[in-house]
């Protein structure tokens, strides 16, 4: 049996186990299984590795920039990132690779339509990290919004009209209105959201976050990091299939 999983704390909102088990029964896939492992701390890691004898294992918050010194060595684009969503263990080594990326770059090419060239990118963690690399990528421009203006371009409570008509692209990277703090949102102006703007929302549990019933109600597109969570966790597949 092969063992893989997902590490981070809390784990509660996760839905990788489910979807490596309804994946594996489709595909019938019987020789590998997909658990989570919430780490109070990441000092724990080497033990859980060697306890479930792990040969992979997907990273979620809070670990995805600190894991990268527990790791042998990164992928090359993931050292451009950053940050580490997914690990492979080979003959002992643990190698980080980065699978947010391309689950973001995949799932807004089938969504964005029309000119959107200047984005928000709410929050610092890691998975901001992927998403820079990805509108970076397309060329599209973006400044931060964080809580501390040394980490970022804009400060929370700087936001107005302005700046957010001028980014019409706007990606919550925060775990604000994750379960289970479903009624918090990004302290964002809604009210200067119109038709033109497109939400996305990293958060995909619940499938209709704070972030987005806002944006609807003021006329935005919208969409939730389901189908990126989807992309990723198939490449990670992949990866570990190597």
């Amino acid at each position: 049996m092969r063992h893989y999983g997902v590490i981070g704390f809390p784990l509660e909102h996760s839905f990788s186990p489910d979807y490596f088990k309804r994946k594996f029964e489709l595909q019938n896939i019987s020789d590998a299984d997909y658990a989570a492992f919430p780490l109070r701390s990441i000092n724990d890691l080497k033990k859980i590795i060697e306890e479930k004898k792990l040969q992979g294992f997907n990273v979620t918050i809070p670990y995805k920039e600190k894991i990268i010194s527990n790791l042998d060595s990164l992928e090359n684009e993931t050292k451009e990132i950053g940050a580490v969503n997914c690990v492979k263990i080979e003959n002992g080594k643990l190698v980080g690779y980065n699978t947010d990326a391309l689950g973001f770059e995949i799932s807004l090419n089938e969504l964005l339509t029309g000119s959107h060239n200047n984005a928000l990118v709410l929050g610092r963690g890691g998975a901001s990290r992927a998403i820079k690399f990805v509108l970076k990528k397309k060329g599209l421009s973006f400044k931060s919004v964080t809580r501390e203006k040394s980490s970022g371009d804009f400060l929370w409570s700087e936001l107005n009209k302005k700046i957010i008509s001028e980014h019409t692209l706007i990606i919550n990277c925060t775990p604000l209105g994750m379960m289970p703090n479903e009624k918090s949102f990004p302290p964002i102006p809604y009210e200067s959201l119109s038709e033109n703007h497109f939400l996305f929302d990293l958060v995909y549990n619940p499938a209709e976050t704070q972030f987005m019933k806002k944006g609807i109600e003021y006329g935005a597109k919208v969409c939730n990091g389901l189908r990126m969570l989807q992309i990723q966790a198939d490449k990670s597949w992949e990866i570990w299939n190597r």
